[in-house]
């Protein structure tokens, strides 16, 4: 049966919306473009040419192509800082033009950031390895040294605006955008911020692309989340940053509000380093639930982690209908066009969610042929296209290696 809640909900005060949006993707570069490329169901995935492929037999991923970071950072030099730090800053910069604000404005009150990542500066550290493995340690280039700490991905985003509040980077995986947007969502609602930016970013590179060939879990050319013969995932990059502000602070100003974030769960299973739990997933969603105080039959609408393995696929779904029952609302996932960010990945998820309740859509599974019978009955992953809805409550999940497990719950502003 369904799980009832009897979590109140937050006084006027603690309420928090989302009013920037950013995104730096395979998908386009801004909100718009991205959610316009997502509700057209377009796969943005093709041939890797940021390395050498040569010896792998799978050679797709997810790669933002023509990005120009010139374009978009003001402040800092992208030659001082790594890809990922770059698509941080910048997809930051476009969340606070977005809400229409000025990096001056926000700059002047109390605001930070916190951003999620799976490898950090991944091809920083790529580079410096082959300097060391050609010339030895003494000929490690010193900007690429002082470009490697993963701290420097939120470090990025407020030395690009000038933000004197806390820069904070959460390395937990694939789920580290919603632990992000959780921090952010507990430092805005107590007061502790008046802004707060939070997202994730993550760049391609040939060890994570090696890793999850040797794990059997990259699929050949295209990624076919919930398909009866999906296969894996492919790699991806992106940044992607999402403006979080009080309620009432919005209103005042006159903001555009998303949604709202109405809450977050997080836990960790502990129990194996990449097979999903789906007890432990199930507890998360019903911890978000309360968080939210939402209960199960008002969830419209689940962004699924929705790798395309076949275990996190199988695992995701029964550990929602644990939760919710047999009527599942319906769940898609955006690693089937943009592939997997890693660490930006539940942060794409949140963007997407909050455009859905604003603009009244369910976002598209590319790819898809025939649905799993296995995953039982009443699946609908939302094929092809996006869907015209009216959604009210979504749920946005992100899982990742360790156990690692945050759901993130956002609402229409009404």
């Amino acid at each position: 049966m369904p799980e009832q809640t009897s979590h109140k909900p937050r006084p006027a005060s603690q309420r928090v919306v989302v009013t920037g949006l950013g995104a730096v993707s395979s998908a386009g570069l801004g909100a718009t473009e991205f959610t316009a490329s997502v509700r057209a169901g377009r796969r943005s995935t093709s041939p890797i040419r940021s390395f050498d492929t040569t010896g792998f037999p799978h050679v797709h991923a997810g790669e933002v192509h023509d990005f120009d970071p010139g374009q978009w950072l003001r402040r800092i030099d992208p030659e001082r800082w790594g890809r990922s730090a770059q698509f941080a800053a910048s997809a930051a910069r476009m969340a606070v033009e977005d809400a229409g604000l000025t990096a001056e404005q926000v700059a002047a009150a109390r605001a930070g950031s916190v951003m999620g990542t799976t490898s950090g500066e991944s091809a920083v550290i790529e580079q410096l390895v082959g300097e060391w493995v050609t010339d030895g340690l003494k000929s490690l280039s010193p900007h690429l040294v002082a470009a490697a700490p993963a701290q420097r991905i939120a470090a990025a985003v407020n030395t690009e605006l000038g933000l004197t509040g806390e820069a904070l980077t959460l390395a937990t995986a694939c789920s580290a955008s919603n632990y992000a947007l959780g921090y952010a969502f507990d430092q805005v609602a107590s007061g502790e911020a008046e802004y707060m930016l939070a997202g994730g970013a993550d760049s391609v590179n040939r060890w994570a692309h090696a890793g999850f060939y040797r794990l059997g879990a990259l699929a050949e050319e295209v990624s076919r989340p919930f398909d009866a013969d999906r296969a894996g995932i492919l790699t991806a990059e992106g940044g992607v940053a999402l403006l979080l502000e009080r309620h009432d602070h919005a209103v005042a100003r006159g903001a555009r509000i998303y949604a709202e974030m109405l809450g977050y769960g997080v836990n960790c299973d502990a129990e194996h380093m990449v097979h999903p739990d789906p007890t432990s997933i199930a507890a998360c969603i019903r911890a978000a639930h309360r968080s939210a105080g939402v209960t199960p039959d008002e969830i419209d609408y689940i962004c699924a982690h929705g790798t395309g393995t076949r275990t996190n696929d199988a695992t995701e779904v029964a550990a929602v209908r644990d939760v919710i029952g047999d009527r599942l609302p319906p769940i898609s996932s955006l690693k089937s066009m943009i592939g997997h960010t890693m660490g930006a990945a539940s942060g794409f998820g949140a963007l997407i969610c909050c455009k859905a309740v604003h603009e009244g859509f369910l976002p598209p599974t590319a790819n898809l042929e025939q649905v799993d019978p296995a995953l039982g009955p009443g699946v609908d992953p939302v094929p092809g296209r996006a869907r015209p809805a009216a959604p009210r409550v979504v749920q946005n999940h992100g899982f990742a290696f360790g156990g690692n497990n945050a759901i993130t719950i956002f609402g229409r502003v009404e």
